[in-house]
């Protein structure tokens, strides 16, 4: 039937440059971090968030896709709300841990800044009866944990798009750009602090009506609702001409010597805004991933081709495929590299060494996920009395050692 996907396996080139963008997200989050001067996002009007998403609607297409397929729409509907559960209980975790790190913080007066202020969150400590029900609800939004509450709203249109793609996946598609469109027209945003007295009029900050087109951009080519784009040189010069002709207008050295560049970003916002995910950041986006997709090769080939890089690749690979934990863990753990960097003084020395530790953090948490995902403890340890002695087991019936039966147990 039109619009199921089949089962997929996981791409290298997804994961590879989901671990890709987690690195950037944990360099943009340190604050003041000098090294966010040259992340992607200097350079042109997308950044490492459209590629969490987008990458993010790609392994949504693996994962939930299939079971769509398989076990229908209403298993399916109540896969993605236990994803969503999981999702939300992170978001809830990360907010508190992030807290109480910055309340820590500020007691030891390591940082010339206050840390709780800088992210507006005195606010939730003067009204927590009025925050509670507001974090609880995500009608208490603050801008630096609003990421994964735009994801939670995206996951819940999935089922809404899978039903419309199982009677014509153009309808999906329309769907998606319909509301990107009803959203840059009227705003369908959603409230930031809506129980806060009186109620505040801010909004998400990344608001999921407009961020739902590069998830679905993503989630449509993997589920096979849009073909692969060919590979032509015609198109590698346009896609590379799109991002070369952007770097004038969204590097800030240029900017504030051009004064025409700083007209045209001041009239034509609405092209290049963040909130509500403007037009230009979506050409921009697939002008880059067009390119990158290109570069890699088929199958991401090139990115295994030369083994000197093998052992790097498999760490950002392995970061990639773990990005829900990682994510979370670089939240909470760019806020007090900021702080240390702070203190130190932001020498080239410092902001070397605390960047390489948040990078060493979260692969050393991507490996723990990792192993605990294979779950070693139910292949390794198990006394011979336990089972049928070996011996009298048919060979077939004893896989081996590592093989996907046994990680699948």
């Amino acid at each position: 039937m039109a619009g199921e996907a089949a089962p997929r396996t996981r791409d290298l080139r997804l994961d590879f440059f989901r671990g890709i963008g987690m690195f950037i997200i944990l360099i943009a989050h340190i604050t003041d971090n000098p090294w966010t001067l040259w992340i992607p996002a200097r350079f042109g009007f997308s950044d490492a968030t459209e590629m969490f998403v987008f990458c993010s609607g790609m392994a949504s297409a693996i994962a939930f896709g299939g079971v769509f397929a398989r076990a229908g729409w209403a298993l399916g509907t109540l896969r993605i709300l236990y994803r969503m559960w999981q999702v939300y209980w992170v978001h809830i975790g990360v907010f508190f841990a992030a807290l109480v790190l910055l309340l820590w913080i500020d007691t030891l007066d390591i940082s010339p800044r206050n840390e709780v202020g800088a992210l507006n969150l005195r606010v939730f400590l003067r009204n927590p009866a009025e925050a509670l029900p507001g974090l609880f609800t995500l009608t208490y939004v603050p801008n630096y944990f609003d990421i994964l509450p735009m994801y939670l709203v995206i996951l819940g249109m999935i089922p809404v798009m899978m039903a419309l793609a199982r009677v014509d996946v153009r309808l999906a598609l329309a769907a998606s750009v319909g509301m990107w469109l009803a959203n840059m027209l009227y705003g369908l945003d959603l409230p930031a602090e809506l129980w806060f007295d009186p109620p505040s009029q801010r909004a998400w900050f990344f608001n999921p009506f407009g961020w739902q087109l590069v998830f679905f951009t993503g989630f449509a080519f993997m589920a096979g609702w849009l073909p692969a784009p060919p590979v032509r040189r015609s198109l590698v010069l346009l896609a590379l001409a799109v991002v070369l002709l952007t770097v004038p207008f969204a590097w800030y050295k240029l900017i504030k010597i051009l004064p025409f560049v700083q007209e045209w970003r001041r009239d034509w916002s609405f092209l290049i805004n963040k909130t509500d995910y403007g037009l230009l950041r979506h050409v921009h986006f697939l002008a880059l991933a067009y390119l990158a997709w290109v570069a890699v090769g088929p199958g991401g080939a090139r990115l295994v081709a030369m083994p000197s890089l093998a052992p790097l690749v498999r760490l950002i690979v392995l970061v990639g495929q773990q990005s829900l934990a990682v994510f979370a863990t670089s939240m909470v753990l760019a806020r007090g590299l900021g702080a240390v960097l702070a203190w130190q003084g932001y020498s080239p020395a410092a902001t070397l060494v605390v960047n390489l530790a948040g990078f060493a953090a979260i692969t050393g948490v991507a490996l723990v996920v990792g192993l605990v995902k294979r779950q070693p403890w139910k292949s390794s340890g198990r006394p011979a009395s336990a089972a049928q002695p070996a011996a009298a087991q048919p060979a077939a019936a004893q896989p081996p050692a590592g093989s996907g039966a046994t990680q699948r147990a």
